[in-house]
C-alpha cells in the first residue's frame, strides 16, 4: 500500500529546493524560480491556515474592518 502524500511536507521540501536553486541560478532562470518560490510560500501559508490570520497589529485591524463590513485598506478600483 502506498504511503499518503503529505502535501504540506512536500511543499516545504520544494521551498527549500527552490531557495537553493535561486542562489545558484543564472539570471535568466532566476525570475521564474522566484515566481514559483512565491507561489509555494503562498500555498504553504494557506495550508497552514495563515491566510487571514495575522498576528501583527495591521493584520488585526484589517480583520476587524472586514468583520464590520468595512472596505479594506487597498482600493482596487482607484484611478
Amino acid at each position: 500500500m502506498a504511503k499518503p502524500v503529505n502535501r504540506l511536507g512536500e511543499l516545504r521540501k520544494l521551498r527549500l529546493g527552490l531557495k537553493k536553486m535561486m542562489g545558484e541560478a543564472d539570471p535568466k532562470a532566476y525570475a521564474s524560480l522566484a515566481k514559483q518560490y512565491r507561489e509555494t510560500l503562498a500555498e504553504i501559508a494557506e495550508l497552514e491556515g495563515a491566510a487571514g490570520q495575522n498576528d501583527d497589529e495591521i493584520g488585526n485591524l484589517l480583520q476587524l474592518r472586514e468583520a464590520d463590513g468595512k472596505p479594506g485598506a487597498v482600493r482596487k478600483s482607484r484611478a
